[in-house]
């Protein structure tokens, strides 16, 4: 029974980076992310493919001193339950000493923390790297009192996601 319920959980998540992989946003061609106001998603395309968008996320992470906490290959965890998925990797890292203040503020917030990348490719062959917007975030846990924070970390993401930008 345990089992049944992991594959189902995990069939969930898959069928939640399928859903994301098909249908990228309508961000402009590599100028400005694309930010979903119902979902809370926000896209930009990447000028390389997803390895190299991958190794370019990790690298600007690591430079800025910030945690990073996993890399998670779902094409690869796809494989192993016999379903094919385009290239997605979701990398996940986080600046404690900023995120638990949004925690501070609301404890539900920790559902949003630390910070999660998706990098995937389209069905049309484009790199996409996807984040939760954290205005968006702010909204949804009702946290008003750390506007700041929420801005800092949505001017760090943004810097992040723009090293894979073509130079």
């Amino acid at each position: 029974m345990p089992n049944c319920i992991s594959q189902a959980c995990s069939a969930a998540a898959l069928a939640f980076a399928m859903m994301l992989s098909q249908a990228p946003l309508a961000a402009a061609e590599g100028v400005k992310p694309a930010v979903s106001s119902t979902s809370g998603v926000i896209a930009q395309k990447s000028a390389y493919g997803v390895e190299e968008t991958v190794a370019r996320l990790k690298k600007d992470i690591a430079a800025k001193g910030i945690v990073f906490f996993q890399e998670i290959d779902q094409s690869a965890l796809a494989a192993k339950a016999g379903i094919e998925l385009r290239p997605s990797t979701l990398l996940i890292f986080g600046n404690p000493p900023l995120g638990t203040q949004f925690m501070t503020a609301n404890p539900q917030a920790g559902l949003d923390w630390p910070v999660r990348m998706l990098v995937y490719r389209d069905v049309q062959g484009a790199v996409w790297v996807a984040w939760t917007d954290f205005a968006w975030i702010a909204r949804r846990h009702g946290v008003t009192t750390r506007e700041a924070q929420f801005r800092m970390a949505s001017e760090v993401a943004a810097s992040i996601a723009a090293s894979t930008a073509a130079r």
